[in-house]
């Protein structure tokens, strides 16, 4: 949906992202290849565990890496340069004695190794299991659940929202509880899946943990941005997520850099150099993570956008907050320009369509960066658009039911948006929930620095600093939003959970109730 770097040729953009349709192809079906050369024997070869995305009502897509050596500073994980046969299988069953589906996928060098099959022809709302295997060696069994039909009345679906997850910084102890909810449907991940920065002394505050010289570097290159992927995956609570349920995923910043806009960076790096800084890490998004084919980039474009629709209970729109917004205002004048953009045009006519067409009871938006109105000088929010979200808002209070989920700010907050907040006509427009990191920034505290900032509105009715994640239950009568904490992150993965909030939205009322 963006328009290339004019310095940049088509041609050099396709080669930027290093992959042909054909290895592509590979990647998600391969034909029979039992010919293929085996390989030679490796212990370990999922060490990046096994992941489900993107759910439909007839199947998902699958995801595995092979990696027996995953922080393998070549970034290909331990693995020879060549393709190697991976067999997948789907079961109605844990002990796959009723296997449904099954097929071939070519890991290949050129995507480090990683596999995408998306499966179909499954029943819609059911539990399906599904593993890998390389010859005789099995990868664990991982879980995902099939949407509803289409139109179909749903009672209820559940959704688990993980953000910042700044690895150096603590252990994963909020993804080991939202791992163990009795009740979950869907994973979704709010960006900053990595981070960027080095990690040193100074910044790995994840006690016990140690890395090599090889992490201290801010990553730049392709094979830096596939360890930082590997690092952070290691993660075995993160592994069990990935297992227990499907994920979506949307990215902000620092799967890039921080605080970049478009195709600009935020230090000045040029642009010809930033456009293939971010070519390279869209590829390492897609290779890392169970993400549909629509996201491996051409150069440094990628579509990230998708909707999922579960049956008549909520229509669900994962959003782009980054790669197409208008660069940071100038001045205020700039800041409150009519035309100043965050979806950019394209993405905000789709937006805008979905939430218009929408039957579902639920409409649901996910994006990178919180909507609310906070402070203007917080211009890498929505703070920064003002009149694009007021063109947001009044299409979510057109469409009813309007819930925005986001993350970035390393705090829970809860928020009803309401118009006259936005220079809008008074009246509800939806609710905000956002969630908070799961380790970034340390153990954080339930107060902090920036809590004035947010409190002294009357409209933000929750705000809490500490680590942890959020779980959302939707039903026809109600949304129910249960805001997770750890009490500590950094010096070990045992912290119980607590629970910092629970709210109550009931339909048709765009209110947040505590319980």
């Amino acid at each position: 949906m963006s328009s290339p770097s004019p310095t940049l040729s088509r041609r050099r953009l396709l080669g930027l992202s290093g992959a042909s349709a054909a290895v592509l192809a590979l990647g998600v079906n391969a034909p029979d290849v039992a010919s293929a050369d085996p390989l030679p024997h490796r212990e370990n070869l999922f060490g990046l565990g096994v992941a489900s995305g993107y759910p439909r009502e007839d199947g998902a897509v699958l995801w595995t890496r092979l990696a027996p050596e995953p922080l393998a500073e070549d970034g290909h994980g331990g693995m020879p340069l060549r393709s190697a046969p991976v067999k997948w299988e789907v079961s109605e069953t844990r002990d796959f004695r009723r296997i449904v589906k099954r097929g071939t996928a070519l890991a290949q060098p050129e995507l480090a190794h990683s596999v995408h099959p998306r499966v179909e022809g499954l029943k819609a709302a059911t539990d399906y299991f599904y593993r890998f295997s390389v010859g005789p060696q099995k990868s664990p069994v991982g879980r995902f659940r099939t949407l509803p039909a289409a139109g179909a009345a749903t009672e209820r679906f559940t959704v688990g929202m993980i953000s910042c997850q700044a690895w150096y910084h603590g252990h994963f102890a909020a993804h080991r509880h939202l791992a163990q909810e009795e009740d979950l449907d869907l994973t979704i991940f709010l960006g900053d899946y990595i981070y960027e920065y080095g990690i040193t002394a100074a910044n790995l505050w994840r006690q016990g943990a140690e890395v090599t010289p090889a992490h201290a570097v801010e990553i730049e290159t392709l094979e830096q941005y596939r360890l930082r992927y590997a690092l952070t995956k290691s993660d075995p609570h993160l592994q069990a997520l990935h297992a227990r349920a499907a994920a979506v995923a949307i990215w902000d910043d620092h799967e890039v850099q921080n605080d970049y806009v478009g195709a600009a960076s935020s230090t000045g790096i040029p642009a010809e150099l930033f456009a293939h800084r971010i070519a390279v890490a869209y590829r390492a998004f897609y290779e890392n993570l169970p993400v549909d084919i629509d996201a491996l980039p051409q150069g440094p474009e990628s579509d990230i956008l998708a909707g999922l629709e579960v049956g008549s209970l909520a229509r669900i729109t994962l959003m782009d907050t980054r790669q197409f917004r208008d660069a940071p205002p100038v001045d205020e004048a700039d800041r409150v320009r009519e035309d100043r953009t965050m979806l950019g045009a394209a993405q905000e006519r789709w937006v805008t369509e979905r939430l218009r067409t929408s039957q579902s009871r639920w409409n649901v938006l996910a994006g990178g960066v919180v909507l609310a109105p906070i402070t203007d000088d917080r211009t890498d929010q929505w703070d920064g658009y003002p009149a694009a979200r007021r063109r947001l808002l009044a299409e979510m209070r057109r469409a009813g039911n309007a819930v925005m989920l986001t993350g970035d700010i390393h705090k829970h907050v809860a928020a009803e948006l309401r118009g006259e907040a936005a220079g809008l006509p008074a009246g509800p427009a939806g609710v905000e929930l956002v969630t908070t990191s799961a380790a970034s920034d340390g153990d954080g505290a339930k107060t902090d620095k920036y809590t004035p900032d947010w409190v002294q509105h009357d409209y933000v009715r929750h705000y809490d600093g500490r680590r942890g994640y959020l779980h959302l239950r939707f039903t026809p009568e109600q949304l129910t939003s249960s805001f997770w904490i750890v009490p500590w992150v950094e010096s070990d993965d045992t912290a119980p959970k607590e629970l910092s909030a629970r709210f109550t939205t009931p339909a048709g009322t765009s209110r947040l109730i505590e319980d």
